[in-house]
């Protein structure tokens, strides 16, 4: 089994209907209860973070180019509406709209935000409009966070790990080599100090509060053994392994070897951080590649995986999009529909599609077997940075759990007091593990992952 197949493992958290409680939550719950969010049937609102943007970049081209096939040969046209990844990411624009009962009739989720919408009961079953092969076409487990009580809610259009890149440059003038990349937490420290100079920093992990950060800072929480929500017999948040892991975050800021604010739009983007010279590690994704590609093509840089704590099990956090439809919409037939077509379709023009998104547009793992097989084909695995994510990064990979906004909140909040507000790791976990508990005593949501 090639390695990128071993990417999603399970918890276990069952239940019913939805009860949720934060402010956060609330807006659309209250209005998924009233009936449609309205719209147009013959034309369906898609909105995303990629295309039609400013820039006219490759993948903005590649989402104009999906829907204009699409609407070639449907009476139901696609209509893309752009938001910033700033807006989309960290803003609420998605959560207002549906509030207003003006939701899009398809959007783009990840797995860390798919229970706000299953929950409030706005996605779409999406199984009745997908073929037994198109579902076996996805990697194993690939389907487990946008899945409940078998029924398939997203389709996934990547797989994104995250790993550690560096400046070859940075760590020459350093008088470091590859002997030198770290492989533990104390080294990483250590290496990040001598690679920061009055003009650079040695490392870098976001910073912006957010669904990314959490996303980013799982893998370290999980490395030493701990969770968000109890699983398989694990205590929770308030354990020496989440004190551990907000404490290297904190380390970092207050030894002033990671600045308190990225560059760019976040510490995901390698061309205005690692690329412009302002970090010399950067934790990212596998994005990065063909960012640093198109923008920083000169630039020479390293990839290793995230280091592990002392006795810790190396693990990273694999995340990806998902298209979803609207139960509320106008159409979610039509929209469904779409979804199935634009990345389930097994045909020739199918599998090119998701070739092109995944490993020439950007750099992703492909989320289908077949996808899989003509990017092997066409040698998109044989850069040097993407063997490593291949042969040293996926092996450790987890699938990005899928936590209720609630659970979300109270680890992000945690994150935030001690990475920049200098509270105590363990009070602040303590903090968001009471948090917790107390929501899941009344919790009848769909499982968390």
């Amino acid at each position: 089994m090639p390695a990128f197949e071993r990417v999603t493992r399970r918890s276990l958290l069952r239940g019913g209907a939805v009860m949720l409680g934060t402010a956060m939550a609330a807006p659309l719950v209250a209005a998924c209860g009233g009936g449609g969010q309205g719209g147009n049937a013959k034309e369906l609102t898609f909105w995303n973070f990629y295309g039609p943007n400013p820039q006219g970049d490759a993948r903005s081209k590649w989402f104009t180019d999906l829907v204009a096939a699409w609407n070639a040969n449907n009476d139901v046209k696609v209509k893309l509406h752009y938001l910033p990844v700033s807006e989309y990411l960290a803003g609420t624009a998605l959560q207002t709209a549906f509030s207003a009962g003006q939701g899009p009739d398809i959007f783009l989720l990840s797995p860390g935000d798919f229970l706000r919408y299953h929950n409030g009961r706005v996605l779409t079953d999406l199984t009745p409009y997908l073929k037994p092969d198109q579902i076996a076409d996805f990697d194993g487990g690939v389907l487990d966070t946008r899945t409940v009580d078998g029924k398939v809610y997203g389709l996934p259009m990547e797989q994104e790990p995250l790993a550690v890149y560096y400046s070859v440059a940075a760590f020459e003038q350093a008088k470091l080599s590859e002997g030198d990349l770290p492989a533990t937490w104390d080294q990483w420290l250590d290496v990040a100090a001598k690679l920061t100079t009055k003009d650079r920093f040695g490392l870098l992990f976001e910073t912006i509060p957010g669904y990314y950060q959490n996303f980013t800072w799982y893998p370290f929480m999980w490395m030493g053994g701990g969770s968000a929500v109890p699983e398989s017999g694990k205590p929770g948040f308030d354990v020496p392994a989440v004190h551990n892991a907000l404490k290297l975050w904190q380390d970092a800021v207050t030894t002033k070897v990671a600045p308190r604010k990225p560059q760019g739009d976040g510490a995901g983007n390698g061309p205005a951080n690692l690329g412009s010279g302002y970090v010399a590690m950067q934790q990212s994704g596998i994005w990065t590649v063909s960012e640093m590609e198109q923008q920083k093509k000169d630039f020479p840089y390293g990839v290793f995986p995230l280091p592990v704590p002392d006795g810790g099990t190396y693990t990273t956090d694999v995340g990806g999009w998902a298209f979803v439809a609207n139960a509320k919409g106008a159409n979610p037939e039509a929209a469904a529909t779409f979804i199935a077509w634009a990345l389930g379709a097994t045909d020739e023009a199918g599998v090119e599609r998701g070739r092109q998104w995944n490993t020439v547009v950007k750099t992703n793992l492909p989320a289908r077997k077949s996808v899989q097989e003509a990017a092997r084909a066409a040698g998109a695995f044989d850069k040097p940075a993407l063997k490593v994510f291949l042969d040293k990064v996926v092996p450790g990979g987890r699938g990005e759990p899928r936590y209720t906004p609630e659970v979300y909140k109270a680890v992000s909040d945690a994150i935030q007091a001690t990475q920049l507000g200098g509270a105590d790791p363990a009070t602040a976990a303590a903090d968001a593990a009471s948090k917790i508990d107390a929501f899941l005593k009344g919790y009848q949501g769909a499982a968390m992952l």
